[in-house]
């Protein structure tokens, strides 16, 4: 499928979504974000890709949503226009999104950045919700992630005041997972990609699950989750497969099921 404003290589078990609109520090327009999530509702049915990494380039993840498409809009106008749909399609992609951050990752970047699972962040890498700065809030989830990624305090901060935090900040906040040169952010990420695609892809969806349901349940309601999905693994071949690989001292052979 040809995309404009994406591109798309398919790796050994996962594949690399780029965005691609460097003139505008890759602002996230609608027909990117329709192209995203087309590319992603394929990708969730090809058994092939066990992971997903979502990056840009050195100057800018994303440096937010495309002002020029919400300036004159009325609220009905984006009543109507319901673009956070394709936001929640993120949100319930089932397989692992890893986040190759350099440069900026602010607005709408920060939080399609928040939407995925991991992130890598290169030392460039500077991360905000300015939105206050123009007039408006967080829209696409930021209030919401943010708070529970940082806490109440932070997340006040960081909306109400429109400051950038560096990455090694985000790191010491908990926003992101691991910071390393820029020269070798997209490589971290494809090393972990690598390494989540070689492990029972069953197990890694039902995992993911658990995982997020932490955000939004009681903690009876995210074990009793936990434990349900727990013993539906045991249905799995690749549960059998690894017990016995690890029984019998040899590497698993995963097969999906």
């Amino acid at each position: 499928m040809p995309h404009q404003f994406i591109i798309v290589t398919k790796q050994d078990g996962y594949t690399l979504i780029q965005l691609n609109r460097p003139e505008v520090l890759n602002a996230l327009n609608i027909k990117l974000m329709e192209e995203l999530v087309d590319t992603l509702e394929l990708l969730e049915k090809d058994d092939e890709v066990r992971c997903v990494i979502l990056a840009g380039n050195e100057k800018a993840f994303a440096a937010g949503a495309d002002i020029k498409e919400m300036a004159d809009a009325s609220a009905i106008d984006m009543l109507m226009r319901d673009q956070f749909a394709r936001w929640d399609k993120i949100r319930k992609f089932k397989k692992p999104i890893i986040a190759a951050v350099s440069g900026f990752a602010l607005g709408g970047g920060c939080e399609l950045m928040m939407s995925c699972d991991m992130v890598i962040a290169s030392e460039t890498a500077k991360f905000g919700q300015p939105e206050i700065n123009i007039g408006v809030m967080p829209g696409a989830g930021g209030t919401q992630r943010l708070t529970r990624a940082v806490g109440k305090v932070k997340a006040m901060e960081m909306v109400m005041t429109g400051r950038m935090i560096a990455a090694e900040e985000a790191l010491r906040w908990g926003l992101i997972n691991k910071v390393v040169p820029v020269e070798y952010y997209l490589e971290e990420a494809k090393a972990w990609a690598k390494e989540i695609a070689s492990k029972p892809p069953v197990a890694i969806r039902l995992a993911k699950e658990a995982v997020l349901k932490a955000l939004d349940t009681t903690i009876e309601g995210g074990l009793e989750f936990e434990r349900k999905n727990f013993y539906l693994l045991f249905a799995s071949e690749d549960q059998k497969e690894g017990m016995n690989a690890f029984a019998e001292k040899r590497k698993a052979e995963w097969k999906g099921k």
